[in-house]
């Protein structure tokens, strides 16, 4: 079968992703550096040819609670945003959470806080992983590297979060939201019809106009706290087992490596280079890369701090995920931070020269 190859920003790859897997709408505000998704899609005019629904909304509290809505009927909907916009966003995801409603958001990292900079930006870990809205509540964050698994995520996302019932995030930051790259696109997917959300989406509302369904209500309201406690175990539950399950990361000449970089996205990619510098002096050096920021690969990093002697974070912030690996290791080995903030992208010999002061005898 021939494969549909394009060149794409990693904006558009998610775009065009959204409507070939399936997705029912699409609702956003535009915001540098993600605003192709909006600007792609109302090019496209997926509307005409799957019935995908997109709206720019008036802000992002807007956008999320369109999303909300539309997950609550069994809906695939989606938005996007970058840093300060999803930080708006906060109150919606929770009261998805509470709700265990599928809806994804894809959020474009720039250099904060603040408004910050319209350049890229990783210091959003904690608001993806963390979560800003109140409550116990997780979303799975997944973390492309490239274009293509900007794309690819897309159809594993929509897989994910209807599977848990919960938000997920696409976390990607703008060096690949704006990097162009050759993509193999997926085949069309048809959207689910009526019939197909009533039998895989019993929970989801339905008003009065599907038949066959009884009355769902959803609220994230509850005045018992004995039952609020419940909810939030059963919830807890859920969560445990997704650590069991859904663990993803890439392991880059790292089983056998003596030191080893943690790394993410784009840093990930700058990192690679570090590596291979390395290993040709005869420096036995790998990375891991986090794919699923939650759930964490905490047991592998715990494995690899078995047989290393340091290990090293690289990240576009001020350091966060590098708290999370140091509790992984437990104070086995050593863990080093090397970060750029505020927008500012290292080059590859910056983390080179940051790797290498590890190997120092």
């Amino acid at each position: 079968m021939k494969k549909d190859i394009v060149l794409l920003k990693g904006n558009e790859a998610i775009a065009k992703a959204a409507y070939r897997y399936g997705y029912d709408g699409f609702f956003g505000y535009p915001i540098t550096p993600q605003s192709e998704i909006l600007e792609t899609l109302s090019l496209d005019k997926p509307w005409e040819t799957t019935g995908m629904v997109v709206l720019q909304a008036e802000s992002e509290i807007a956008s999320i609670n369109m999303v909300y809505a539309a997950g609550a009927t069994g809906k695939c909907a989606m938005t996007s945003s970058s840093s300060p916009g999803v930080a708006l966003m906060q109150e919606g995801i929770s009261y998805m959470a509470a709700c265990e409603i599928p809806g994804l958001v894809v959020s474009v990292g720039r250099g904060g806080p603040g408004l910050g900079t319209i350049q890229p930006g990783q210091a959003d870990y904690y608001q993806a992983v963390y979560g800003g809205g109140n409550g116990d509540y997780h979303c799975i964050v997944l973390a492309p590297d490239s274009v293509q698994e900007m794309a690819d995520f897309m159809g594993l996302a929509k897989e994910l979060m209807f599977k848990w019932r919960m938000p997920l995030i696409i976390l990607s930051d703008g060096v690949i939201g704006q990097m162009m790259e050759k993509v193999v696109m997926p085949p069309f997917q048809p959207r689910r019809s009526d019939d197909e959300i009533r039998e895989q989406c019993p929970w989801a509302t339905n008003g009065l106009g599907l038949k066959g369904r009884k009355y769902n209500f959803m609220s994230s309201l509850e005045l018992d706290a004995a039952e609020m406690q419940k909810r939030n175990r059963a919830m807890t539950d859920k969560y445990n087992r997704i650590c069991e399950t859904e663990v993803r990361y890439e392991s880059y000449k790292a089983d056998d490596a003596e030191y080893i970089i943690i790394a993410y996205g784009c840093s990930a990619r700058i990192s690679m280079n570090a590596v291979d510098r390395l290993r040709s002096e005869g420096v036995k050096a790998g990375m891991l890369r986090p794919i699923t920021l939650w759930p964490f690969p905490t047991k592998k990093i715990k494995e690899l701090a078995s047989h290393c002697k340091a290990m090293l974070t690289v990240e576009l912030s001020e350091g966060q995920m590098v708290n999370d690996v140091r509790a992984a290791v437990e104070g086995e080995v050593p863990v080093s931070f090397f970060g750029r903030s505020g927008g500012v992208v290292p080059s590859p010999h910056e983390v080179y020269e940051a790797f290498k002061e590890l190997v120092k005898p």
